[in-house]
């Protein structure tokens, strides 16, 4: 009995290799309508469950069941018994029985779908044919879309009926789903024709408003000549007809505004000219200092060796003194006798003379003291005027330096240095000198991330252009809409350049009049890799630790005030 409790136990008979891989029939097709040409034979009925035995497994007392159900006495107990015969069921006498398995799924039976598919087939084809039987209820594969239909009208369905297929906006051929379509024409679509806003005659394609209202006739616009002074303000038909009206006004406002401008400039040379002459003057001053302070730093290291001498004097005539000292007190004690008394005199006298001595050397010291606080002040005075005098030459060097034709060449040296730096965070940026589109026009300057920034850390170097905020920026057309080229120069001879360029975007901030020092930088994340710059194929970028960076301007266009 112990031996028949193991084998219970321990599961199917593995004696049979098809109970583990065979190919079966999927359970769910019991729950289909399963109608067999001719009437089942009780033999292929499973008496578990009373329906066809699907993966037919047979005991050892020659019973079939289903696989599932006969999985289920085993494990449901350790003494399972056939419910045929109530004979004990062994996992190992327990095969799967492949002979009735051929019988079963060769028998004929109608179409799951039947009475509507009138095709009749074998069981085991039953599968195959439900995945092409056209009455088969299929679920729509558009997403969102949960409608369920025959198979022979999915196609009708997908192409015409369901309302989340994909169609082609009338207007920009762009695909949305159907039921997305109208919020998408109504809202965004940038080719759907609606009416001005402002309320004028046209209808405008919805993408082109932007560039409608620069013409739109009942916009609100400002007169041309606001900025130099006219701040008539009313829809842009009144406005052309008032500039044609008040005409000799408006040119009034130019002459003087010109004036202004002129006095500004002459100004502005003046003050040039005098900042000139003063730093000519304090260059002067500066060499006056030098000459001065020549001397007085010879005499102080006169004086510093002086007083070094006296010290050394003064430290041995105290020793001296605190030897008469001992010397004095010994000879008090015996001050009594007569031969004595005349010594002790003549020891008076050698103190008192010591004693002027010591006088001196502190007056000599005082001396050094006023020397010492004059040569600090002096020290104090030569500092801040070379402090001066490096603004003002820096200053210098920037005015002659400054580019107004647009166009800039920029020198970055210890290139290794200045990249590993913005590696480690220290310094992720750098800017150049500004530079100008002409003497009264756009004031920018270049921005390079050595390191790369954005998409391009740690692989690329990064280049930018910054707009300033200028003198001149009243007087200048916003936003910016010049074209700016960025190169990386070629120091081979082979004019092997990098370049790339853009025009710059209307919309975007870092193009609109300057609220700040400068606006938002916009370029090229990555404008070159470090290995095209580092170790290129032809060209040489990086020689001696120097790179070039050249900005060009395209200046066509510009009208110079």
């Amino acid at each position: 009995m112990a031996s028949e409790e193991s084998a219970a136990a321990g599961g199917l008979s593995r004696q049979n290799s098809g109970v583990a891989v065979s190919a079966e029939l999927d359970p769910a097709l019991l729950a289909r309508n399963i109608q067999f040409v001719e009437k089942l034979e009780g033999q292929y009925v499973c008496p578990s469950c009373g329906h066809v035995v699907l993966n037919p497994h047979q005991t050892g007392c020659g019973h079939i069941f289903c696989y599932q159900c006969i999985k289920a006495f085993l494990e449901s107990t350790t003494m399972p018994k056939c419910p045929i015969d109530n004979a004990l069921i062994k996992a190992n006498e327990v095969f799967q029985d492949n002979c009735c398995k051929r019988e079963i799924l060769n028998l004929e039976i109608y179409c799951a779908n039947a009475p509507d598919c009138t095709l009749k087939v074998t069981l085991g084809r039953l599968q195959e044919h439900l995945k092409h039987c056209p009455y088969e209820s299929v679920q729509c594969t558009n997403t969102g879309c949960t409608d369920v239909m025959f198979r022979m009208d999915l196609r009708e369905h997908l192409m015409s009926i369901c309302a989340y297929r994909m169609e082609s906006c009338p207007h920009c051929e762009k695909h949305y789903m159907l039921i997305q379509l109208k919020d998408h024409e109504d809202t965004n679509c940038p080719d759907f024709k609606i009416q001005c806003p402002n309320k004028c005659s046209q209808v405008i394609k919805r993408h082109k408003l932007k560039d409608h209202f620069q013409e739109c006739p009942q916009v609100e616009i400002d007169c041309t000549y606001k900025k130099y002074g006219c701040f008539f303000r009313e829809k842009r038909v009144n406005v052309e007809a008032h500039e044609d009206v008040a005409l000799k006004d408006h040119l009034l406002l130019v002459l003087e505004s010109n004036f202004k401008l002129e006095k500004q400039i002459d100004d502005l040379q003046k003050t040039l000219l005098l900042k000139h002459h003063e730093f000519q003057e304090l260059t002067s001053v500066v060499n006056n200092l030098e000459k001065e302070i020549k001397p007085l730093i010879q005499q102080v290291t006169k004086t510093d060796n002086m007083l070094s001498c006296v010290q050394r004097s003064l430290e041995e005539q105290r020793d001296r003194v605190s030897s008469v000292q001992i010397q004095l007190q010994q000879l008090t004690r015996a001050f009594n006798q007569d031969p004595i008394r005349t010594e002790v005199g003549h020891l008076k006298t050698s103190v008192d003379n010591l004693k002027q001595q010591v006088s001196v050397i502190e007056s000599l010291k005082d001396r050094l003291n006023v020397l010492d606080d004059q040569y600090k002040r002096h020290s104090r005075l030569l500092n801040i005027h070379m402090e001066q005098l490096n603004l003002n030459d820096e200053r210098f060097r920037q005015l002659e330096a400054t580019s107004y034709n647009g166009k800039l060449i920029w020198k970055i040296q210890d290139f290794q240095k200045r990249k590993e730096a913005a590696a480690e965070g220290r310094a992720p940026s750098m800017f150049s000198m500004p530079f100008y589109t002409s003497r009264s026009g756009y004031k920018l300057c270049a921005r390079a991330y050595l390191n790369g920034d954005g998409a391009g850390r740690g692989t690329h170097l990064s280049l930018y252009i910054v707009l300033m905020r200028g003198d001149f920026d009243s007087l200048l057309p916003w936003p910016f809409r010049q074209t700016v080229t960025l190169m990386i120069l070629d120091q081979s001879g082979n004019k092997s350049d990098i370049l790339d360029y853009f025009k710059p975007d209307p919309a975007s901030n870092s193009f609109r009049r300057p609220t700040g020092e400068m606006n938002v930088a916009s370029g090229f994340p990555c404008f070159v890799s470090h290995a095209d710059l580092e170790n290129p194929k032809n060209g040489v970028y990086v020689k001696d630790e120097t790179l070039f960076v050249k900005v060009k301007v395209d200046t066509t266009g510009i009208e110079d005030l």
